[in-house]
């Protein structure tokens, strides 16, 4: 089935997007995350790096500058201060605007690992926030943006950050100690919450996450691209995983998820065993003859 198709054909849709949309076709102003972390390092450390190295994550990469910047030792987050200025003032091309009016027109939330603000540009776009859930910038999950305020993250459009955003720069995720930082608060909703756990609880809408993305993330059909999933992904592969123990201890609430991606005409091990994993975790792949599939045609 083609991913026209698809979005055509299936119901209680949820978008799962990463930066490949910010870096289609060949956007010379967006930058991959490797990049960024490259800018970090020439900007607050005296070690120099032209590439990242062999043998790290980019999450590890990014700790290492948290630790040998001079800069942070006494001023903290001036590392996301200086990632919320790269990242702001962003401007949508057409296949953002059209992506966006699409989620909107069939009231799909759209959930992004991205930090900046270019999909939630629009004029339309209003900043929102669920106030029955208590309001951090560290981890702003309750927060979205949409063209009306929502009752339930489930009915009805908005779009949520998975990972921060630009206008809160503590809340935004880039290292390992990020990452972990992440896992224990989302395992801290699904699991432990004295205000009702997602595992723990016969319904699906009261329990401590249930105003956040998270509500979106474990409840609605998932289609997700512009991410690699690479192994540094740790914590959206934490979810995934997460997700299927989810549905097999509760099969009634399962929900299908696929995973959206250019063909890849010369697989090696690396690539075989990310279709592995996505397998395990019950998501399936489509496969598209490029990216002008994913990005541009199914909106239009």
């Amino acid at each position: 089935m083609k991913f026209r198709e698809l979005i055509r054909q299936e119901q209680d849709i949820a978008f799962v997007i990463g930066n490949g949309i910010n870096r289609y076709p060949n956007n010379p102003k967006a930058l991959s995350w490797e990049e960024l972390l490259l800018k970090l390092w020439h900007k607050f450390s005296p070690d120099v790096f032209n590439f990242v190295p062999k043998g790290i994550t980019t999450t590890e990469f990014y700790d290492l500058l948290d630790l040998a910047s001079i800069e942070t030792a006494n001023s903290p987050f001036q590392i996301q201060k200086e990632v919320s200025r790269l990242l702001s003032g962003w401007q949508p091309f057409d296949h953002h605007v059209s992506f966006v009016q699409w989620a909107r027109q069939h009231e799909a939330p759209i959930l992004t690992t991205n930090f900046d603000l270019t999909l939630s540009s629009l004029p339309f776009m209003q900043q929102y926030r669920f106030k029955t859930t208590s309001f951090t910038d560290f981890y702003p999950w309750s927060t979205y943006f949409s063209d009306h305020e929502l009752k339930d993250p489930l009915k009805g459009f908005g779009i949520w950050f998975i990972n921060g955003l630009v206008s809160y720069h503590r809340s935004i995720r880039l290292g390992l100690s990020h990452y972990m930082g992440s896992i224990e608060k989302a395992r801290n909703y699904i699991y432990k919450s004295r205000t009702g756990s997602l595992f723990n609880n016969n319904s699906q809408k009261i329990w401590s996450g249930g105003n956040t993305w998270l509500q979106v993330f474990f409840n609605k059909q998932l289609c997700i691209f512009g991410l690699g999933l690479e192994e540094n992904e740790i914590f959206i592969r934490w979810l995934l995983i997460e997700r299927a123990k989810y549905y097999r201890k509760f099969p009634g609430r399962r929900k299908k998820a696929w995973y959206i991606a250019p063909k890849n005409e010369k697989p090696d091990d690396r690539n075989l065993g990310k279709i592995q994993f996505l397998r395990g975790i019950g998501i399936n792949l489509i496969e598209t003859n490029n990216y002008g599939e994913i990005y541009n045609e199914p909106w239009l």
